[in-house]
């Protein structure tokens, strides 16, 4: 398979993730096993296979697949690089208004945007449309497009319906217990964690792509269409940097994989109560970092 498929890269990418939780002289699996972990063809395994055993991550000899380091940021294909057209379009959309400090009220052009984003119609005005559910933004009758704003009120009431969500998955899984595949999931991810945790200074920005995967384990498991739509919103507004203050990016990062990895020994144990108590407290960590750490429309 070609590297430069998209398909490909975010396949790369969910393979490096993996091995994370391995670490250094842990084995891979076989290439059927990696054909259901990475949800991809035979042929796009050994593509990755090789790729990684060039990179160093690993080194592939016969059925031998033996981990040599941990991934590094450089490792991984840039977000945009793995991204659908859908998806590139969204974030596109989410760096034109935020990076271009536009105030609602604004009028937006569609001939505008496809130009800026060299994308047909058709695919823009989708995402339009999926932005307009949430008001973000609005289609006058017969007019434009306008802006709402990215504001406080905004945000929070996206947060609420997402913390609703999120109880429910979590509750869902505490129910499943132990030995469910999303409990298994959740708490391979404790070695990713560790190792964030043992050197933030060098790993705090590999959390992103471990929160979002943290999360998605559970909201992924309640296979629910409705609620996997309103995550790809909470995915490009949430996770979208360039509004973010970088000044105490570590620090943030750093207390949100302790949450994250006190979450998880409380699942180990078996301790259901504790683990609920504690995946509400980074819940409420998770509001009050977006409160304090985003420049708002209406902020002066």
């Amino acid at each position: 398979m070609s590297r430069d498929n998209s398909t490909y890269k975010e396949a790369f990418n969910r393979s490096l993730d993996f091995v994370a939780t391995l670490g250094p002289d842990g084995a891979l699996p076989s290439e059927i096993e990696l054909t259901q972990q990475l949800g991809t063809s035979r042929t796009t395994v050994r593509a990755v296979l090789s790729h990684l055993d060039e990179l160093g991550v690993i080194r592939w000899s016969g059925r031998t697949k033996t981990v040599l380091r941990r991934p590094r940021p450089a490792d991984y294909f840039a977000k945009e690089e793995t991204l659908s057209t859908s998806e590139r379009v969204a974030s596109q959309f989410m760096e034109f208004i935020l990076g271009s400090d536009l105030e609602p009220g604004t009028i937006l052009h569609e001939s505008e945007m496809v130009r800026e984003f060299g994308a047909s119609t058709s695919v823009l005005r989708e995402c339009l449309i999926k932005f307009s559910r949430f008001g973000l933004i609005e289609k006058e009758p017969n007019r434009h497009w306008v802006l709402r704003g990215f504001t406080r009120d905004f945000a929070m009431e996206l947060f609420d319906v997402r913390e609703m969500f999120e109880l429910r998955a979590f509750r869902n899984l505490l129910e499943k217990g132990p030995g469910a595949s999303p409990m298994t999931d959740l708490i391979t991810l404790d070695k990713a964690h560790e190792t964030i945790i043992a050197d933030s200074e060098r790993e705090y920005l590999n959390f992103p792509r471990l929160d979002e995967q943290f999360h998605r384990v559970l909201i992924d498991d309640l296979n629910n269409r409705f609620i996997d739509d309103f995550f790809e919103l909470v995915s490009v507004i949430f996770h979208y940097h360039y509004r973010w203050n970088k000044r105490d990016e570590r620090e943030r990062n750093l207390v949100a994989a302790r949450q994250h990895l006190a979450v998880i020994r409380a699942l180990e144990a078996g301790d259901g109560d504790r683990a609920m108590a504690l995946f509400k407290d980074h819940l409420n960590s998770a509001r009050s970092t977006l409160l304090t750490s985003v420049a708002w429309d209406t902020d002066t």
